[in-house]
């Protein structure tokens, strides 16, 4: 059983989908706290339906540094061991990072390293990739380029908009999360280097996507 810390700003859909996972028995893990910098959004409604601690930490009058120091004391009073960010709209310090070294996850609607950055929806529309997705990743002291866990693929369809091509991403960003969670809860994520090995996990042999579907060679 890990012991998590939840950092929000918004709606907190992915935060739902951890407490779903959580109460079904799929994620072997405790929401210790939930944390906002942004007092009444939905993240927190959501905890409270839910029985969870819940607190906003405002940063105003705070520099970076400061609210973060604010932030570990919060998480380190209720034994957290593991920081989940979950749309926190903040840059993370080193304060925060040094505090929970590669113990500090994210996730982010492109396949990393490629589409770092906010609002990128639409960025990869523009850019014409045939595939997008996400990718949940241990932070570190960069934008976006912390050590990577886990990715999901979905297509990119000539129709799409930024609306459309973040549902279809965000319904991978609600299954991933929880199972990188439960690789760790499980001890089975081994970082070495740039790259995150997830020992025991059984392999996809010859799985692969097509976007456009071939019209040819038996497709």
């Amino acid at each position: 059983m890990v012991n998590l810390g939840v950092l929000v700003s918004g709606s907190g859909s992915n935060l739902q989908a951890i407490i779903d996972n959580i109460e079904a028995g799929r994620v072997d893990a405790r929401i210790q706290v939930v944390i906002s910098n942004v007092p009444g959004v939905y993240a927190l409604e959501r905890a409270k339906k839910h029985g969870l601690l819940h607190r906003v930490i405002l940063h105003k009058g705070l520099n970076r540094e400061e609210y973060d120091q604010k932030v570990v004391e919060a998480l380190k009073a209720r034994d957290v061991e593991l920081v989940v960010l979950a749309g926190f709209m903040r840059i993370i310090t080193p304060v925060l990072l040094r505090a929970f070294p590669m113990r500090v996850m994210n996730i982010h609607p492109a396949l990393l390293p490629a589409f770092p950055g906010t609002h990128v929806w639409q960025t990869q529309i523009d850019y014409g990739v045939k595939f997008a997705g996400c990718t949940v990743h241990f932070v570190d002291e960069g934008t976006d380029t912390g050590p990577i866990i886990i990715q999901a693929v979905v297509p990119v369809y000539d129709e799409d908009t930024a609306d459309t091509l973040n549902a279809r991403i965000l319904k991978q960003e609600h299954k991933i999360y929880s199972q990188a969670i439960q690789m760790y809860a499980e001890g089975r994520l081994e970082v070495q280097g740039r790259r995150v090995l997830a020992k025991g996990v059984p392999r996809a042999v010859d799985s692969f996507l097509i976007n456009p579907p071939p019209t040819f060679l038996g497709g």
